[in-house]
């Protein structure tokens, strides 16, 4: 009998998978506990209409995050900072105050998760980060860490 799975079934497949399993596994076991339902034409044309629209999300979002990589990527974002007398900061520049800043500067909502820096900024100086935008979409951005007036 073909099923399509409502949820996870460990040794059967993955949730949304249309599966053939003997007939008294399903009718006992995945039908009863809601596990899965019966593989209909109504059913497998649901189905295909909700790939579908994952798949339509998907590339929506990767147009998106490929649109934003171009707006951001190469832009030097300027940073004002309070340090000691050796030029030290007071504290560290955070992927919080540059999403704070890409926001500011270029109306770029970026989450501050996706900012990957190499090693904290800690003193004055330019400093390239990467922001992760999407699974195989990144942009470098330019920080520049200057003197608070």
């Amino acid at each position: 009998m073909k099923v399509i799975l409502t949820q996870d079934v460990k040794g059967s497949g993955k949730k949304g998978e249309l599966v053939k399993v003997s007939d008294g596994y399903a009718r006992n076991f995945l039908l009863p506990k809601g596990l899965a339902i019966e593989a209909s034409a109504q059913a497998l044309g649901e189905m295909k209409a909700r790939q579908a629209s994952v798949e339509h999300k998907a590339a929506v979002e990767k147009q998106a995050a490929q649109e934003m990589a171009g707006k951001i990527g190469g832009k030097t974002v300027k940073i004002a900072a309070k340090a000691g007398a050796n030029g030290k900061l007071f504290g560290s520049v955070t992927s919080k105050e540059i999403s704070e800043e890409l926001s500011r500067q270029f109306g770029a909502q970026i989450d501050k998760r996706k900012i990957v820096m190499d090693s904290d900024i800690k003193a004055f100086g330019s400093y390239t980060v990467q922001v992760k935008l999407h699974p195989g979409i990144a942009a470098d951005v330019y920080v520049v860490v200057g003197e608070a007036e």
